[in-house]
């Protein structure tokens, strides 16, 4: 995917890219490649397949989420930043938190925020399940990005959103039987959409969830616990 075809391919999932944001996803790609000769941040360099499998990816979220009308994001192990920080920087109304649980990846994070000068971004070096317990119905919307099976990623992403806020899980195509998982912590999956990438046509799949009650105090477990024995 070329920077011309991405423009094209977002503009039909409804967003209108600016100069200064086409601008600072190129920088991002310069600097995710130069980080990574000395980090392995990601096994995708080449520019085209970055722009298709981690920019044009990570947006493709709005297809299930109006992002103009979310303020607060929360994408937990974000890695090199997707879909989060990707999605600062095309929906700047945001004000987003990263987390993840390698300082090498929140070093980079930070890097890329002060060179594109983003403000609201907010970086977190720890495991999700133990920032979880201190910020409890914190986020409108969460998001993660291929990071672990549904009912973990549920016990993990579900303790941080707000009551009848969003969870949004980015994943392959495999569907998952979650119905006990949904149950104990209080939500309910409320759209599926499959589609897949351009150009390349691998499998996607965006589960956008909604949390009706407070989660329950037990949750999140520890992750030896949710290892052990998934909801």
């Amino acid at each position: 995917m070329t920077e011309k075809e991405f423009d094209l391919e977002v503009k039909k999932l409804g967003i209108n890219l600016t100069d200064q944001q086409k601008h600072q996803l190129n920088t991002y790609y310069e600097l995710l490649i130069n980080w990574n000769q000395k980090f392995n941040l990601t096994n995708i360099t080449d520019k085209k397949m970055c722009y298709l499998k981690h920019f044009y990816d990570s947006l493709t979220i709005n297809k299930i989420v109006d992002l103009n009308s979310i303020e607060t994001l929360c994408d937990i192990g974000t890695g090199a930043g997707f879909p989060g920080l990707v999605l600062k920087i095309v929906f700047p109304n945001l004000k987003v938190t990263l987390i993840d649980s390698l300082n090498k990846r929140i070093t980079f994070l930070n890097e890329v925020i002060t060179k594109l000068k983003l403000d609201n971004v907010t970086t977190i070096h720890s495991r999700v399940e133990e920032y979880a317990l201190e910020n409890k119905e914190k986020y409108d919307l969460v998001t993660a990005r291929a990071l672990a099976s549904m009912n973990v990623l549920l016990e993990y992403a579900i303790p941080l959103v707000k009551v009848n806020g969003l969870f949004v899980a980015m994943k392959g195509s495999t569907e998952e039987d979650i119905s006990n998982c949904l149950k104990e912590l209080d939500c309910h999956v409320s759209k599926v959409i499959k589609f897949l990438l351009p150009f390349e046509n691998s499998n996607r799949m965006l589960v956008k969830v909604i949390k009706d009650k407070k989660t329950p105090k037990k949750y999140p477990r520890k992750y030896s616990e949710i290892k052990k024995k998934p909801l």
